[in-house]
Order: structure tokens, then C-alpha cells, then sequence
């Protein structure tokens, strides 16, 4: 099964959200990045997951928003725009927190993102967005859990990433 059919079916994407979502950018030529777990997948062994999390430029992104209001579903949360399209149960969330902004200029811009050739942040950015989300208290701990276990599988995969995380998570990369 190639990797687009496979998202399709997890994802339930009758409405072929990502592509209309994909469109939708590249028509404005509006510059973004995946962040995130997906992004962890370009760099690492993919592990499934229901959800896509972009940055976008930040000179950008009204012109999105704009964009995006007319075609699909959007709630907005406190650091992020959610997009939705009914017929699909990919959760695609927009990051709105400004630390994440210059990641966009940084991006590889060809990486595999189900199954689309997509720009991905710099493995060392991936690395420090996961590193606020874990820790950060105010989420839940099985999604720090998820964050710590992201952490985990991007260092693994490229050790000289070790040197970038903190001493405690350091040792538990380790294995001590």
C-alpha cells in the first residue's frame, strides 16, 4: 500500500483534507514547515498519527487564515489555528506560538510527509519544539509522555542530537 492511500485510510479522508489544505497553500504561495510528530517521522522510524502540525510564516499568516476560513472548518486555541473538513479525521493544527515562526526560514524543503514531499523543520529545531512541548505542565501528561517519546526517537536515530537536550533528559536518553 503506498504511504497517501495508507494516510487516506487511517485517517478516514474522504474529503482529501490534506490535499485541498496543500492547494490551498502552494496557490498562495504561502511558506510553512511541518513540526511536530510528523515531522519527527521524516527524520526517524514514522510511528501513525492522526495529526499534521505546521508553522507558517508569521508574514503570512492572516493571508492564510483568510484563505483557509473559506474552505475549511477553523477553531482557534490559544497557540494554534485548528483546520478541520468534515469526512476526514486528520487534525491539523497551525502553530500560532511565535518561537516557532523562524523555523519556517530553516526548513529542508523536501522531506516525506504522508506520502507527500513536503518542507520539514531542521532536524534541530523538531528537536527544540518538542522539547517546549514536553515541557510545558499545563499539558496532559500522556501528550508530554508522547512529546518525551518523540524526543527519544529523533535522538536515536541522529545521536549528535543528544548534545542538544537538557542533562536530566540527557541521561534518560542514555538509559541511566
Amino acid at each position: 500500500m503506498q504511504p497517501v492511500a495508507f494516510y487516506r485510510l487511517i485517517t478516514m479522508d474522504t474529503s482529501d483534507l490534506l490535499s485541498q489544505l496543500l492547494s490551498c497553500l502552494k496557490e498562495l504561495e504561502i511558506r510553512f514547515c511541518v513540526i511536530g510528530g510528523q515531522a519527527v517521522n521524516a527524520y526517524a522510524e514514522p510511528l501513525v498519527s492522526l495529526d499534521l502540525d505546521l508553522v507558517i510564516a508569521a508574514d503570512q499568516l492572516a493571508l492564510a487564515e483568510s484563505a483557509l476560513a473559506g474552505r475549511f472548518s477553523l477553531k482557534h486555541e490559544p497557540h494554534s489555528l485548528n483546520v478541520s473538513l468534515t469526512g476526514s479525521a486528520l487534525r491539523v493544527q497551525i502553530q500560532t506560538d511565535p518561537r516557532y515562526f523562524p523555523f519556517v526560514a530553516r526548513a529542508e524543503p523536501d522531506r516525506d510527509v504522508l506520502g507527500n514531499r513536503l518542507p520539514v523543520a531542521r532536524k534541530e529545531d523538531v528537536l527544540q519544539g518538542k522539547l517546549w512541548a514536553y515541557a510545558d505542565a499545563s499539558r496532559r501528561p500522556s501528550k508530554r509522555q508522547k512529546d518525551l517519546a518523540d524526543i527519544l526517537r529523533l535522538v536515536e536515530a541522529h545521536p549528535r542530537l543528544l548534545d542538544h537536550l537538557p542533562a536530566a533528559l540527557r541521561q534518560k536518553a542514555a538509559g541511566n
